[in-house]
C-alpha cells in the first residue's frame, strides 16, 4: 500500500470540493439575502435579516478558508520530522541525526517553496531558503539539554517559521504543525501546546526504544487528558525492536519483546483513547517506521509502504478527518443554512397577509403586539441575570479553589517533590563547590516543574467546571429559546390573525438563531462553549501555571536555602548520611522556605483568576445578549418598515407577494444544494 493511495487522497479531494461547494452555497444564500433587503428597501419594507447576512458571510468565508490542521507533538528526537518528511515524501524539514527542530514549523501549501520567519516583537516576517532555514534554525541536543537546564528559548525573538510546499498532501487542505521537543523550555511548551485547540488532531510522536518516558507521561496528563482532543500516538522506530535483539532472527525472541512492549504502552496510552466510554485504542496508536518510510518515498513517491505502519495509520486518520471531523463542520454549516431559511420563512408568511392590511389597521395591530415584544425583552433579562448569577458563583469557586488548592500543598509537598529533587548522581554535586551551581539550577528545575504539574492539575479541574457551567448555560439558552419561540408565533397570530406553524418538524430548526449561538451549535471553529468564550476573553488557565511559576520562580531563590541545608548536612556523620535521607531532609528545607510564599501567592492569584473566569462569561454575555437585541430590534422593523412603506407609497400587492415568493424559492433552492452536499459527503 502507498501512502499516496487513492483512497487518502482522493478523499482529502472530495472533502475539499464539498467544502468549497458548501463554502458557495453559504455565501450565495448570503448574497440573496443582501439582494432581498436591497430590493425590499425600494417595495414593501426590508425584513431585518442583518444578522443572518452576518453570520453566513462569516461561516462561508471560514469554509472557504478550511484546512485540516495536524498538530505533531513529542520530546525531542523522537523522529517528528522524520516522520512527517515520510508523510510529505520530501526531506523537506530538518532531520538529520543530531540538530533538533528549534521552531514551531506550519506546514501549508503554496505554488512555490518559501520559508517565513515571523518574530514576537513585531518586526517584519523574513523570507529565507530551506538550506539557511536548516542550517541557522536547528541546534544539536547538547544545546538543547543547555538550554532547558536554565530554562532558556532557543530563539526567544521568533514566534514561530511558516513553509509553504507545493505538495499533493497540502494541496487537498491539510496544514501541519511541527513543534520542537516538549522538554524545551515550558514557555515554549505553552507556545506548542496553544495551538492544540486550534488543530482537528495532536500526531503525538513516541520512540518504541524509550517507552512513556516520565517527561510524555508528565505532558499527556498534564495537557492531554480529559480536554476531549482526538490524539493519534505513533510509535516510531519500531524496526528497531528487532535490531535490539541478540538474535534478530529469533522469531520467539522478537514475539516477547514485541509484546512486552505493547503492553507498556497499553498501560500507559489507553486511557487517552478512551473517548465518550469508547475504546479508541486500536484506532489511534500505530508502530511505525519513519525511516524507513522516508527512504522508500525519496527513492519513489508512489512506493509501497507495507511494512513501515503508514498505511494503517492514513487510512486510521483518513477516517477520522474526511468523515468524522468534515460531517461535524458542514452539519454545523447546514443547521446554519437552515436558520436562515426558516427565518425567511417566517418573515414572508408574517408580511404578505400584512399586505392586505390598511394603515391605521396595521398600526393597531403593532400597538397591540408591543405586550409580547415586552415579553422578549423580559427573557433577555432573565437569561442575563442568569449569566451573571453563574459568573459570579463560578468565579469566586474557581478562584477559591485555586487559593485552597495551592495552601493544600503543604501537606502532600515532602512526598510530592522527591521525584523532582536532581538525580542520585546530581544530588552529590552539592558536596562539591565547583558543581553546586549545577545543582543550584536542577533543583530550581525540579521546583519548577513542580509547580507546573501542580497547577496543571489544578487547571484541569477548573477547566471542567468552567465547561460543566456553559453546559448549564446552553440547557437554560434552549430553555428560553422555547419561551422565546412560542412569544414570536403569538406575535404573528396577532399579526396576521392566522394561527402560527412551524416550517419545519425539527425542534432544532424552530429555535430562534440567538438561542443556537448560546448552545454552541453554530460554532465552526471551537468545539465548547468555554472553550470559544475562553478564546474571546483571551483567557487561558495555562496562563495561570506561567503567572505562578514567574512569581514565585523569582522569588524562591535556591540560594538562600542550600545555606541552612548545608549546615544541616554538615552536622551529620558521613556513616549516616544516605541519598534517601538527605533527598527528605532538602524536601523539609524546601517546604519550609516554600510556606513563607503560599499564603501571598495564594493571595495575590484570587483576584486575577476571578477577573478572569468573570471575562470569560462577560464574553459570552455580550455576544448572547447583543444577538438578542439584534432579533427583537429586527422583529421590530420589519413592521416599522412596512408602515413607513404604506405611509410613503402604494404598494402593489401582487408583483410583492410574487418578489416575496421567489426570494422564497431561491433560498429553498439554495438549501437543497446544501442539503445535497452534505448527504453526499455522508456517502
Amino acid at each position: 500500500m502507498r501512502i499516496e493511495t487513492t483512497n487518502f487522497l482522493d478523499d482529502l479531494d472530495r472533502v475539499a470540493q464539498n467544502r468549497a461547494a458548501m463554502a458557495d452555497e453559504i455565501s450565495a444564500i448570503a448574497a440573496t439575502l443582501q439582494q432581498v433587503e436591497t430590493e425590499s428597501a425600494g417595495a414593501s419594507g426590508q425584513l431585518g435579516l442583518e444578522r443572518e447576512i452576518e453570520d453566513l458571510t462569516n461561516a462561508g468565508e471560514i469554509l472557504k478558508a478550511g484546512v485540516f490542521r495536524l498538530l505533531v507533538l513529542g520530546d525531542m528526537k523522537r523522529g517528528k520530522s522524520t516522520f512527517l518528511n515520510a508523510l510529505l515524501g520530501e526531506n523537506l524539514l530538518p532531520s538529520d541525526v543530531n540538530p533538533c527542530t528549534a521552531l514551531l514549523t506550519v506546514l501549508k501549501y503554496g505554488t512555490e517553496k518559501r520559508v517565513t520567519i515571523h518574530f514576537n516583537d513585531g518586526k517584519s516576517p523574513l523570507q529565507t531558503d530551506f538550506r539557511t532555514f536548516k542550517e541557522q534554525y536547528t541546534i544539536a541536543p547538547e544545546e538543547a539539554k543547555t538550554l532547558e537546564q536554565n530554562n532558556q528559548q532557543a530563539f526567544p525573538d521568533i514566534s514561530h517559521a511558516v513553509v509553504e510546499y507545493p505538495l499533493a498532501l497540502l494541496e487537498k487542505g491539510v496544514e501541519i504543525v511541527d513543534s520542537p521537543g516538549l522538554n524545551d523550555t515550558e514557555a515554549r511548551n505553552e507556545l506548542s501546546l496553544g495551538y492544540i485547540h486550534n488543530c482537528h488532531a495532536i500526531l503525538f510522536v513516541m520512540r518504541s526504544t524509550q517507552p512513556c518516558t516520565l517527561g510524555e507521561r508528565r505532558y499527556l496528563e498534564n495537557y492531554i487528558k480529559d480536554r476531549g482532543l482526538s490524539v493519534f500516538f505513533l510509535i516510531n522506530a519500531w524496526d528497531q525492536v528487532k535490531e535490539s535483539l541478540i538474535d534478530p532472527d529469533d522469531a520467539e525472541e522478537l514475539a516477547q519483546a514485541e509484546s512486552k512492549l505493547r503492553r507498556v504502552f497499553r498501560s500507559n496510552l489507553a486511557e487517552y483513547c478512551n473517548i465518550d466510554g469508547y475504546d479508541l485504542y486500536n484506532e489511534r496508536l500505530f508502530e511505525i517506521s519513519a525511516i524507513q518510510a522516508l527512504r522508500r518515498r525519496i527513492k519513489n513517491p508512489d512506493a509501497n509502504l507495507d511494512g513501515t505502519g503508514f498505511p494503517e495509520f492514513l487510512a486510521a486518520l483518513n477516517t477520522f478527518l474526511t468523515q468524522e471531523r468534515a460531517v461535524s463542520e458542514m452539519r454545523k454549516a447546514r443547521t446554519l443554512a437552515r436558520q436562515a431559511q426558516h427565518r425567511v420563512q417566517e418573515s414572508i408568511d408574517l408580511r404578505i397577509p400584512l399586505l392586505d392590511q390598511d394603515l391605521q389597521e396595521l398600526k393597531q395591530r403593532i400597538d397591540s403586539v408591543e405586550p409580547e415584544f415586552q415579553k422578549l425583552s423580559e427573557i433577555r433579562d432573565r437569561f442575563r441575570d442568569e449569566i451573571r448569577q453563574l459568573e459570579d458563583k463560578k468565579a469566586r469557586a474557581i478562584a477559591d479553589s485555586f487559593r485552597t488548592y495551592l495552601m493544600g500543598m503543604e501537606a502532600t509537598f515532602e512526598q510530592d517533590f522527591l521525584k523532582y529533587q536532581p538525580n542520585e548522581l546530581q544530588f552529590f554535586d552539592f558536596f562539591s563547590e565547583s558543581k553546586r551551581e549545577r545543582f543550584n539550577a536542577k533543583s530550581q528545575q525540579g521546583f519548577q516543574q513542580y509547580l507546573n504539574d501542580k497547577c496543571a492539575a489544578w487547571a484541569l479541574t477548573a477547566d471542567q467546571e468552567l465547561k460543566a457551567a456553559f453546559s448549564e448555560l446552553s440547557q437554560r439558552a434552549e430553555q428560553h429559546g422555547a419561551s422565546y419561540s412560542e412569544v414570536t408565533a403569538q406575535i404573528s397570530e396577532k399579526m396576521t390573525g392566522i394561527q402560527a406553524r412551524l416550517h419545519s418538524s425539527e425542534k432544532e430548526e424552530s429555535a430562534p438563531s440567538w438561542a443556537k449561538w448560546a448552545m454552541g451549535l453554530f460554532s465552526l471553529s471551537r468545539g465548547n462553549l468555554a472553550g470559544a468564550a475562553l478564546a474571546i476573553s483571551g483567557f487561558d488557565f495555562g496562563t495561570v501555571t506561567l503567572n505562578l511559576v514567574a512569581t514565585v520562580g523569582v522569588a524562591f531563590l535556591f540560594g538562600s536555602i542550600l545555606g541552612p541545608f548545608g549546615v544541616l548536612l554538615a552536622g551529620l556523620a558521613i556513616g549516616a548520611f544516605q541519598a534517601d535521607d538527605a533527598r527528605q531532609r532538602f524536601a523539609k528545607a524546601v517546604k519550609k522556605e516554600l510556606v513563607h510564599y503560599l499564603p501571598s501567592v495564594a493571595q495575590e492569584q484570587w483576584q486575577p483568576i476571578y477577573h478572569s473566569v468573570q471575562e470569560c462569561f462577560e464574553a459570552y454575555e455580550d455576544g448572547i445578549i447583543q444577538r438578542i437585541d439584534d432579533d427583537i430590534q429586527s422583529r421590530k422593523s420589519e413592521l416599522d418598515n412596512l408602515v413607513q412603506q404604506k405611509e410613503s407609497r402604494q404598494i402593489d400587492r401582487d408583483v410583492e407577494v410574487d418578489r416575496l415568493m421567489k426570494v422564497r424559492s431561491q433560498i429553498d433552492q439554495h438549501c437543497d444544494r446544501v442539503e445535497s452536499i452534505y448527504r453526499s459527503l455522508l456517502g
